[in-house]
């Protein structure tokens, strides 16, 4: 049973913190709910389902409804790295379609920056991961299994650091009119490619920022968004894949979008030509141009020819993505962005963008997250919005 117009996003919040060293994690859950509830109109006592993932602190979704006071009637802790967030939107519209709820709050929150976290100390998932004795002797970290995707693409297809480089540089210029984005200065491709050289050929200026911060959701009923009398976003498609390690035989040209976003147009009736906003996960700059490949805007192998010479600025290119300016510039709480890429898909379609980066006219957007790591273990969730 299709999804398409089944449920509606009725609020949506993005955490102004980026460094919180005096809330917790929990506090930043909480305050993010308040916040997507005042935006649509809602408050605690209205929400029937919670969705959460591995951010959430304690004994997670257990932990959280006793925190924040909810009493739901539907409950969903899907974990798949930053793209949870994503799915969580089309889980909760099939928990509507069910029955099991009417109102469904999603949270995210973390604050990795506060504990000096990031994506160059290898990662211990310890001895009983399966895929630990095969991958920890090498010792990976985040960013090199980034890299090793980036340097496969680069061989296969001929992509450059300067065409790597124009991301960030479109994702500068729409951070610029953030006040709440960590890095609001506009890049050149020079200042990328001399940026310092982290893992090759990902230099600084390639990889996210590192922020706390949270952000919420509010998934309701057709019926109930109506009658809050703000702008609706109907849900109207949603995919979703995990791309493994397949026994040492992994192919690093595509990421798991290449599953997630065909069943994701399907389902809507769409194509990625119809598509007016994207925002897509931008953990590194190769994580952007894989996605869109996968995802259909441009064939595979051309995504640096496409994202070059601005396409991807809003006002200037072909398609405007991430208008906040992304994890690239804006932020990444939890080390975790799929959150945010649903609330600024929000924003496009409902007209609340920065007038400097509003799309005209917006009816229909894409949100797109990969959650894990793209070199390894990944998840891929794609969503399709639509203004009503």
């Amino acid at each position: 049973m299709s999804i398409k117009r089944q449920a509606c996003i009725v609020g949506a919040y993005e955490h102004p913190t980026r460094k919180a060293p005096d809330k917790t994690v929990a506090q930043l859950h909480a305050e993010s709910a308040r916040g997507a509830l005042e935006d649509a109109g809602l408050s605690l006592s209205d929400v029937d389902g919670y969705f959460c993932a591995g951010d959430a602190p304690g004994l997670g979704m257990l932990s959280m409804v006793d925190y924040m006071g909810l009493r739901p009637r539907h409950v969903d802790s899907t974990e798949t790295g930053g793209s949870s967030y994503i799915a969580h939107v089309a889980h909760a519209t099939q928990a509507i379609m069910a029955g099991k709820c009417n109102i469904a709050l999603i949270t995210l929150a973390g604050r990795p920056r506060s504990e000096a976290s990031s994506g160059t100390i290898p990662r211990n998932f310890g001895p009983n991961v399966p895929e630990s004795p095969f991958e920890a002797p090498y010792g990976p970290v985040t960013v090199n299994l980034y890299a090793i995707v980036a340097q496969r693409h680069m061989y296969e297809f001929g992509t450059t650091a300067e065409q790597l480089a124009w991301i960030k540089v479109a994702a500068s210029h729409h951070a610029q009119h953030n006040p709440n984005a960590m890095l609001r200065d506009v890049v050149t491709v020079e200042d990328v490619v001399n940026s310092p050289m982290i893992a090759d050929p990902l230099h600084k200026l390639d990889c996210c920022v590192v922020s706390d911060g949270g952000g919420a959701l509010i998934v309701a009923r057709p019926e109930i968004a109506r009658s809050l009398k703000r702008p609706i976003v109907n849900v109207l498609g949603a995919g979703e894949a995990p791309k493994g390690l397949n026994g040492g035989k992994v192919d690093l040209s595509y990421s798991a979008a290449a599953w997630s976003g065909p069943r994701a147009f399907a389902e809507a009736g769409v194509t990625p030509a119809d598509i007016q906003y994207a925002s897509i996960y931008d953990s590194f700059t190769i994580t952007v141009l894989m996605q869109l490949e996968d995802l259909g805007f441009c064939k595979k192998g051309e995504g640096g020819k496409f994202v070059a010479d601005g396409n991807l600025i809003s006002g200037v290119g072909k398609l405007p993505f991430n208008t906040d300016g992304g994890g690239l510039c804006n932020n990444h709480p939890a080390n975790r962005g799929g959150i945010t890429k649903v609330i600024e898909a929000v924003r496009q379609l409902r007209g609340e963008a920065h007038p400097a980066v509003q799309v005209k006219n917006c009816t229909l957007a894409l949100a797109q997250g990969t959650g894990g790591r793209l070199g390894a273990l990944h998840g891929s969730a794609t969503l399709i919005l639509e203004r009503a």
